[in-house]
This record gives C-alpha cells, structure tokens and sequence, in this order.
C-alpha cells in the first residue's frame, strides 16, 4: 500500500528541508506525482530508508562527548583507587589498634597476676596476725588468771 504526502507534510516527518527532498526527488530517489497543482510524495517505508538519519539522538538532550564520557571513567577509577587505599589504610590502622589492645590486655593481665599474688600475701599475713592476737589473748587471760590465782592465795 502507497501513502502519499504532500511535499511539506513530507519535510516535516522526515527533518529535512524542502530543497533536500527536492534533490532526492532529481535523483531518482523519491517518487512524486502532481495532483492538483500539489506535489504528492511516496512515503512508503522502502523509500524514506534511503533518506539519511539526522545525526543527533531522538531526545532533545545534548550529545556526551567521548572526551566527557573518558574523562568520567578516568575520574571515577581516580575515586576507585584513592577508595582502595583509603580501605589500606583503615585495615592498618585497625592492625595497629589490635596490637595496642592486646598489648594493654596483656600487661593488664600481669598487673592482674601481681595484685593476685599481693592479696594472697596480705591475707596471709592478716591470718597469721589474727593467730597472734589470739595467742596473746590467752597468754593475757593466763596470767591474769594466775596473778588473780596468786592474790586469792596470797589473802
């Protein structure tokens, strides 16, 4: 099935301008014909293939250089890589932490041990002088009960 355009409808779809299709039309590429003093235009899809696609997107949103897009991928990888010395970076430090930490625990631990065997001294010491108060205790309480022994004889 033929659809048939008028020339300026033609321009239109096709975003060109009317001494373009003109000289398609000389060069044996676009059918027209005349009906009533109008130029009608073959636009059927075999012909408008051989019309040249516009350069631009469809969109009206502006092209991306290849500059730009080489220019992004350089930026980005620049950001990839200071990420991955930042991660070096936080994985040493946290290292680092590790060893002070476990250092600390370690002499905590010591120092833990020391105040263990200081306590073991000291109760020791407490026993042994709760022992000799009690000593005294009786030897004070026996010689009280022979100095009174003493004073009941003696009277």
């Amino acid at each position: 099935m033929q659809t048939w355009l008028e020339m300026d409808e033609f321009c239109k779809l096709v975003h060109l301008d009317r001494e373009s299709v003109e000289a398609l039309v000389e060069k044996g590429e676009l059918k027209t014909r005349n009906e009533a003093e109008r130029i009608l235009v073959e636009a059927s899809l075999g012909n408008l293939s051989v019309i040249p696609k516009p350069t631009a997107p469809v969109s009206d949103g502006p092209l991306i250089e290849a500059d730009f897009v080489e220019k992004t991928i350089g930026t980005i990888l620049g950001l990839h890589e200071k990420v991955l010395d930042a991660k070096d970076e936080t994985l040493e430090a946290l290292k680092s932490e590790n060893r002070f930490l476990k250092e600390a625990l370690f002499s905590m631990q010591e120092l833990y041990d020391e105040d263990r065997k200081t306590i073991e001294t000291l109760t020791e010491q407490l026993r042994h002088s709760q022992e000799e108060v009690e000593f005294l205790k009786r030897k004070y309480k026996l010689m009280w009960n022979h100095a009174v022994e003493n004073y009941k004889k003696e009277s």
